[in-house]
């Protein structure tokens, strides 16, 4: 990885623990199984990139731009996204782990979270419109003057969203989800 630019390569088991690495573009690359544990990634570039089974956890991404990147069976536990790029900010995410990661602020219309875990996730003050929540577990997740125009909860679960604070219209829920837009009132919805 010690180039500037790769393009078309395909990164495997690469153990990159602590490192910290600047100024560097991924374009059409995989990585597979690596371990990015703690790393720093800063002023790099990831254009159309997938992740797969990689550990990611607590890596600062400081100015990084994270365009069309895809993230399959990852750990993500504690990254603060908020720190990437806001231009070309498309990522997806399809059995992960994002624990206490923070999204605060960022603009992720249409953005998909398939089968993962976002317990206390931070999304104050996101646009989070269009976006899919499909079977994951926001517990205790964190939605402060969130944008969820046309978002879908329809299967995602142990949420808490409060509408008074957030833009939920046209959002779409189950009849099970209810009670996650009524906890302030500490109704007992059976």
């Amino acid at each position: 990885m010690e180039a500037v630019f790769h393009q078309d390569k395909t990164f495997e088991k690469i153990n990159y623990a602590g490192q910290v690495v600047h100024d560097r573009e991924f374009e059409n690359c995989t990585f597979k199984r690596c371990d990015f544990t703690g790393s720093q990634f800063a002023g790099c570039r990831f254009h159309d990139c997938t992740f797969e089974g990689c550990n990611l956890a607590m890596i600062k991404l400081n100015r990084s731009t994270l365009n069309n990147v895809v993230f399959t069976e990852c750990k993500l536990t504690g990254i603060n996204f908020s720190e990437c790029e806001d231009m070309l900010f498309t990522v997806k995410f399809d059995t992960c782990i994002l624990d206490y990661a923070s999204f605060m602020r960022k603009k992720m219309p249409g953005t998909r979270f398939t089968s993962s875990s976002l317990k206390e996730v931070v999304f104050s003050q996101a646009n989070l419109e269009k976006a899919v929540f499909d079977n994951s577990n926001l517990e205790r997740a964190i939605f402060n003057q969130t944008q969820l125009k046309s978002a879908d909860f329809v299967t995602a679960y142990n949420f808490d969203i409060d509408p008074e604070f957030n833009n939920i219209k046209n959002a779409r829920f189950s009849q099970y989800g209810l009670p996650g837009l009524l906890t302030k009132h500490d109704l007992r919805v059976e």
